[in-house]
């Protein structure tokens, strides 16, 4: 286009020519054509040098009377259609435009645009198009139900869409020119202005969300922010759309299932339940409800099957409570104390029915209950907590007990779907209570069985002092098969014994009770160490063949379900058993040890050092078809014997060999109290929980001196038994016994006699004093004496029955060298 010096038009009208047009033509302010386009030339047929300097009414067909000032001040901002005249006499219809202009030296001009009559039509037809557009945009602009709002460079306002106006309540006008932190929350503004400006540097859209009150009287809504740059055809930004889109139920949607999901994955990670009760609160409290507390019926604590009254108060018992607030000052009572709520109160109507409850603290049952507690109305107004809802526990049909959950910092009350979630959690928790309830009952009552069958009290022994701890496995398989004893034997001697049978549960306690049973009374017949095994390893594998004949038979009984739930305290597995059996005897200071599979026994010596006794290690009892060894050693008096269970050395952070290294540095060093060595392994070698049963017992060796003993060689000559007699008597008066001289007297003379008629030399008697009085006779004869009631007529048979009268106690034992028939008596008081 050929503007002959004429300058960029629209600087008037602040429209622009159309730049495909070039049919233009530049008149001055006295109306000479100054321009002249050859557009202008090939539309009228007029060369420039024709036109430029003429007036222009030569070409608009216009008289020159008219005056061209006149004409052209009518065309000032002027558009429209009207008729030229071409340079052969025609009229030519065009489209005029006039554009207001300055020449170089700032002179005033105008720009005339013509456009020809069918390129027109088509020009007007995009034109009014193009105002259509601009104006449904507006318009949709204008009416968004969606919060869209544009701000320029200084982060003010520009535009601002119906839906911004009516979530901020301002209009537009009044949002115009303002920055957002002149108008939300200072939260919301910061999140917002940051993304925003991020935007205006990158050039890349953001998005992000924001939580909060949109204006005060407003409910906390969640909202997702999209911010997206607006550039020119430079590419650069200019202004920022920010388009916001309410996400506050797709986000409590999604906080209710994380929730929900959370209450699954934390709450009964124990089987404890206060702990479970804990759990339950702390998961609650911040996302659901300020203020939590969780009561169950004080029965369940009791062991009993819980079952609410149905008349007075209910005693529940706060198992849990949390609050937002440190300390939980809301609580009116502690957890483990017991309190009582009267029968109208919304907890023991929830109890009663089963049915949750949704309350303003308006309503007329809060009003009811805080009327009838006090101190529960006094937290209600000092935290002004304003919503309430009251949840039952229920499990498998039981009712637990209870969960109160509170508002007093959200302004927002509970709502029905709140009500809902807390059912749901309440649901869930309640079924981990139960659990642990179930579990805590079974426990207890395997615990008390397993008690009951351990010693209840270790009897007073002169040959050793002994300590002992018990440890049942804090786990969900339940206690197990561990246990010790300690089993006076004759002459003075005593049996230390360490057991544990492998698995937990019912079975495992039941199977400990009858081999310490069996044990028991295989020491009382004074068998050595690797025969009582012998006969104790027979006792479980008949133990172990008639469980798998009841499991066929209760497997082929139609009296039997097909599926039987196994307790989850009783682990099945193979009856088998590891057992150590050792026996001290105070007047040689001898052991005697042998082992079904289990962990050496220590000994610490007088000056601190420990060491494990290499006793043969025979196989656990229950498998069979290899023999039992025996191992013997002397102790000096003083030393200490350290019998344990696996449990104590195979923790949860060491294998057997680390184990067993750890246990000997624990029990070396000075000599400390039993009692005080048994704290220090049990802390040392033990996590907070063992993993499992735990039986230790520790012994210190004594020792009779020659003076607690006297030992005569007796010959096989019917006449050496007065002698005997006399030797007994006269240690006795050394001994200031006289009150039971006439007894030992008796004693004396049945047993050696029966010794020197029915047994073999050597003979050999022997008085031991300790707390009783022993009298022993050996001699080389295996065979066994039998007490047997005498006839009226018959010559012998009294001898044991006498025996048997006058003792407290009698027996016999063998050894290698024969037999050993023992008595003892109890001294008056004041003569041992």
């Amino acid at each position: 286009m050929d503007m002959h010096g004429a300058t960029a038009p629209g600087t008037g009208s602040g429209e622009t020519p159309d730049p495909v047009v070039s049919v233009t033509a530049v008149v001055d302010a006295r109306g000479i054509v100054t321009g002249w386009s050859a557009g202008a030339e090939g539309l009228l047929g007029y060369p420039g040098q024709e036109v430029i300097g003429r007036p222009v009414t030569r070409l608009l067909g216009v008289d020159e009377a008219d005056g061209a000032e006149g004409l052209l001040a009518a065309f000032d901002g002027w558009s429209g259609t009207t008729l030229l005249r071409h340079r052969d006499g025609r009229r030519v219809e065009v489209r005029l435009r006039v554009y207001p202009s300055y020449d170089a030296a700032g002179n005033a001009q105008r720009l005339i645009v013509a456009t020809p009559r069918d390129e027109a039509t088509t020009d007007e037809a995009t034109n009014d198009e193009a105002t259509t557009e601009v104006a449904t945009t507006e318009v949709a602009f204008a009416q968004s139900h969606l919060p869209v709002a544009i701000y320029d460079s200084d982060l003010r306002t520009v535009r601002a869409s119906a839906g911004a106006a009516r979530e901020l309540g301002l209009t537009e006008e009044q949002m115009r020119g303002r920055r957002i932190t002149d108008i939300l929350p200072p939260h919301i503004c910061t999140t917002i202005e940051e993304g925003m400006r991020r935007v205006f540097g990158t050039g890349e859209p953001e998005q992000f969300q924001v939580h909060g009150r949109p204006r005060p009287e407003a409910r906390v809504r969640t909202w997702s922010v999209t911010v997206s740059p607006l550039k020119t055809q430079a590419g650069l930004v200019r202004h920022v759309q920010l388009i916001a889109l309410d996400v506050t139920e797709e986000n409590r949607a999604r906080q209710r299932l994380a929730l929900l999901n959370d209450v699954s994955t934390q709450v009964g990670s124990t089987l404890d339940v206060m702990r479970t009760a804990q759990e339950m609160a702390d998961v609650a409290v911040g996302r659901l409800a300020d203020f939590v507390t969780i009561d169950l019926l004080d029965s369940l604590f009791r062991g009993m099957e819980p079952k609410p009254s149905v008349t007075g108060p209910v005693a529940l018992r706060r198992a849990a409570h949390q609050s937002v607030l440190p300390g939980v000052p809301e609580a009116v009572i502690r957890p483990g104390d017991v309190d009582y709520y009267p029968e109208s109160t919304p907890p023991v109507r929830c109890l009663v029915t089963g049915r949750s409850s949704l309350h303003r603290t308006l309503d007329e049952a809060i009003r009811e209950w805080r009327g009838a507690d006090p101190e529960r109305s006094a937290v209600v107004g000092d935290f002004g907590i304003h919503s309430i809802m009251v949840i039952p526990l229920r499990a498998r049909g039981i009712a637990l007990g209870v969960a109160v959950l509170s508002r007093h910092r959200r302004r927002d009350p509970f709502e029905p779907d709140d009500l809902l979630l807390a059912e749901e959690i309440g649901a869930r928790a309640a079924v981990a209570v139960d659990n642990a309830r179930r579990f805590t009952l079974e426990r207890t009552t395997a615990l008390g069985l397993q008690r009951s069958l351990l010693p209840q009290r270790l009897p007073a022994q002169e040959a050793i002092e002994v300590a002992h701890r018990y440890l049942p496995a804090r786990v969900r398989a339940g206690v197990g098969g561990d246990w010790f004893d300690v089993i006076p034997l004759s002459g003075a001697r005593v049996a230390l014994v360490v057991g544990d049978v492998v698995g937990h549960g019912l079975r495992a306690s039941a199977t400990m009770g009858r081999l310490r049973t069996a044990v028991r009374t295989l020491a009382d017949v004074d068998l050595t160490p690797d025969e009582l095994l012998v006969h104790i390893d027979d006792l479980v594998t008949h133990l172990a063949a008639e469980e798998d004949t009841t499991a066929e038979s209760e497997s082929g009984s139609e009296s039997f379900p097909e599926s039987v739930p196994e307790s989850d305290l009783d682990t099945p597995t193979a009856l088998i058993a590891t057992c150590l059996y050792m026996v001290y005897d105070p007047v040689s200071r001898r052991c005697t040890a042998a082992s079904a599979g289990h962990p050496p026994p220590a000994v610490v010596t007088l000056d601190g050092v420990a060491d494990f006794i290499d006793v043969p290690p025979g196989p656990p009892l229950g498998v069979g078809g290899l023999p039992f060894e025996t191992a013997e050693w002397e102790l000096p008096q003083g030393s200490l014997l350290a019998l344990y269970t696996d449990g104590l050395i195979a923790g949860t952070d060491h294998d057997l060999d680390s184990g067993l290294r750890l246990l000997r540095r624990s029990l070396e060093g000075p000599a400390r109290s039993l009692e005080t060595t048994c704290d220090n392994l049990i802390q040392t070698l033990l996590p907070v929980q063992p993993p499992d049963d735990v039986a230790l017992l520790l012994a210190r060796t004594g020792a009779l001196d020659a003076s607690q003993v006297a030992t005569w060689d007796v010959p096989s000559d019917p006449a050496a038994v007065a002698g005997a007699r006399a030797q007994a008597l006269n240690r006795l008066a050394d001994w200031g016994l006289h009150d039971i001289a006439f007894t030992i007297e008796v004693l004396v003379s049945e047993l050696v006699t029966n010794a020197i008629r029915y047994g073999r030399p050597p003979i050999q008697l022997r008085l031991i004093r300790t707390s009783v009085l022993i009298c022993e006779v050996s001699d080389g004869s295996s065979s066994a004496p039998h007490l047997r009631r005498a006839r009226t007529l018959d010559e012998g048979g009294r001898g044991l029955f006498l025996v048997a009268q006058l003792a407290e106690r009698w027996g016999s034992r063998h050894h290698a060298g024969g037999k050993t028939i023992w008595a003892e008596i109890e001294p008056p008081d004041g003569q041992v």
